[in-house]
């Protein structure tokens, strides 16, 4: 099936009702998100936070202590409140994933569903 600008349905009484004078436009996202489905324990500003720290650091240099992940997002053009953030984990750690900076960060991750 191809997209287009027109309705795709036969039968003209299968057309969805637009919405009425009074009433509000439907949306698919709940309001004030700009994403819907953010993990279980994360809010969607933790996961574009995250997201945007983790843009920064590519996973070649993963696992990688604060001095790698430094460097590897001054090559990459960070920003710098991303290099601030990044500057600020503990210098003899480790990391071996997004998610650990993300909580060495103070950040909250994704919460395992049993």
């Amino acid at each position: 099936m191809l997209q287009g600008g027109v309705d795709t349905r036969v039968e003209e009484w299968r057309d969805p009702e637009p919405a009425g004078e009074d009433q509000p436009t439907a949306t698919r996202a709940p309001a004030g998100y700009e994403r819907a489905g953010a993990p279980h324990g994360m809010s969607p500003e933790e996961v574009d936070q995250r997201s945007r720290i983790g843009r920064f650091i590519p996973l070649s240099v993963l696992p990688g202590n604060r001095d790698d992940l430094l460097a590897a997002a001054r090559e990459w053009a960070a920003p710098r409140d991303v290099i601030d953030r990044l500057a600020a984990l503990p210098s003899d750690q480790v990391f071996e994933t997004i998610n650990q900076v993300w909580a060495a960060l103070g950040g909250h991750n994704e919460e395992r569903r049993i």
